[in-house]
């Protein structure tokens, strides 16, 4: 190699003073010094899909691989990637974890593999349901963010198994921690929102004052899932799986009410349900009709200010949650047409905010037939919106 070719790439692969970028070489999706997602060394936008029982399904059933036609379904529309749950939702859904590990993970090294072949990458999340770790090792909901609990310790053995096994794997794209826990938070009427008490799936018996989650709570465990991430893999994204904040976060931690929030309370509570060293903003967005700010539902504007936000914090926002089930008319009759013109009109306002990171819900789940989008089903026309809307980010 001559010395001016050496330079040539010392120089290409330095910056910010020559220093390492600190995306050089991820296998996954980064986040650069500048706040911008970069996915093998370019900048990088795109949407994909929910695959939430893609590994559930044969872990359920070890004879079900119809995730292989699933994923194979998803390259061929050239899906960029899925969010799945990596684990199980309830307590019970754990016991071959418990029993024999190889076997629990050699089942998800068939999907990681999978995922690889049809050129789909993958968003773990790892801790799905918010009550099951604590119900596994019999703490209530409040050992999260105990750094002494059991629940942390599983916690922290979960994280090191699946990254060291899938941290050189092309086909993770990130790490995240589970699904919208903020939503749990700072509640006012906690009481009447404790996690469900059915104890042949594997929960509690019972459910008290202890199971109350409050921000700090859930803040110290997503600080401490980053940081146990990290020992392991320094570039992969990493993600909290939160929802977009209530609308009443700040005023439920602040002042214990549900009065609805400022602009400048929301901004404050985005941030903070995504604590360092988290480097994504991560929200779920659907049109429930819901007021905020004390105004009615706008998708252009909030997504537009969740985006200005996740720019000056230069944490890439990740819509990691949006769709839209089929509409329903008065008198029950449904109305495909008008759920594709709303699918439509959110697709138009994700693609106006710029939003860089997006996942649709849901891709082939049965369990939610409504929301239930296929290659081959009469909900495809999603998959052919994101195939040309992925198509249009990659010419920028």
């Amino acid at each position: 190699m001559s010395a001016m070719i050496v330079l040539s790439t010392v120089l290409t692969a330095c910056s910010d003073g020559g220093s390492p970028s600190v995306c050089e070489g991820s296998p996954g999706l980064c986040v650069d010094e500048q706040g911008t997602l970069i996915r093998e060394g370019k900048p990088f936008k795109g949407s994909g899909v929910n695959y939430f029982n893609a590994f559930a399904r044969t872990l359920s059933d070890p004879g079900d691989s119809s995730y292989q036609y699933g994923l194979e379904m998803l390259g061929k529309y050239g899906i960029p990637f899925a969010r799945f749950m990596a684990g199980g939702y309830w307590p019970n859904d754990y016991k071959l974890y418990f029993e024999d590990k190889e076997k629990y993970f050699s089942l998800l090294d068939d999907v990681v593999k999978a995922a690889q072949e049809s050129g789909v990458g993958l968003i773990p999340s790892l801790f799905w349901y918010h009550s099951a770790l604590p119900d596994m090792v019999k703490e209530p909901r409040n050992a999260w963010g105990d750094p002494n609990s059991k629940t942390t310790a599983l916690m922290r053995e979960y994280i090191r198994e699946m990254v060291t096994r899938y941290k050189d794997s092309p086909a993770i794209w990130g790490w995240e921690f589970g699904n919208e826990y903020n939503l749990e938070i700072d509640l006012p009427n906690a009481a009447d929102n404790r996690p469900p008490v059915v104890p042949e799936l594997g929960t509690a018996g019972s459910r008290s004052e202890q199971d109350d989650l409050t921000g700090d709570m859930v803040n110290r465990a997503l600080s401490m899932f980053a940081e146990e991430v990290r020992k392991y893999d320094k570039q992969r994204i990493i993600i909290s799986g939160n929802s977009i904040p209530r609308p009443s976060a700040w005023n439920q931690k602040e002042n214990h009410t549900f009065n609805q929030d400022t602009e400048e309370q929301f901004a404050e509570a985005l941030l903070g349900e995504n604590p360092d060293p988290l480097n994504i903003l991560s929200v779920h967005y659907y049109l429930w009709g819901e007021k905020r700010f004390g105004q009615g539902e706008d998708a252009d504007a909030a997504l537009s200010l969740m985006q200005e936000i996740a720019r000056k914090a230069k944490k890439p926002l990740f819509v990691g949650e949006f769709g839209i089930g089929e509409a329903v008319e008065d008198g029950g009759v449904t109305d495909h047409e008008l759920a594709r013109q709303r699918f439509e009109d959110l697709l138009a306002s994700l693609a106006k905010a710029d939003i860089p990171l997006s996942a649709l819900w849901v891709y082939d789940y049965w369990g939610q037939k409504d929301w239930n989008v296929t290659g081959d089903n009469e909900r495809s026309y999603q998959l052919q919106a994101l195939q040309e809307w992925n198509e249009r980010l990659k010419k920028g």
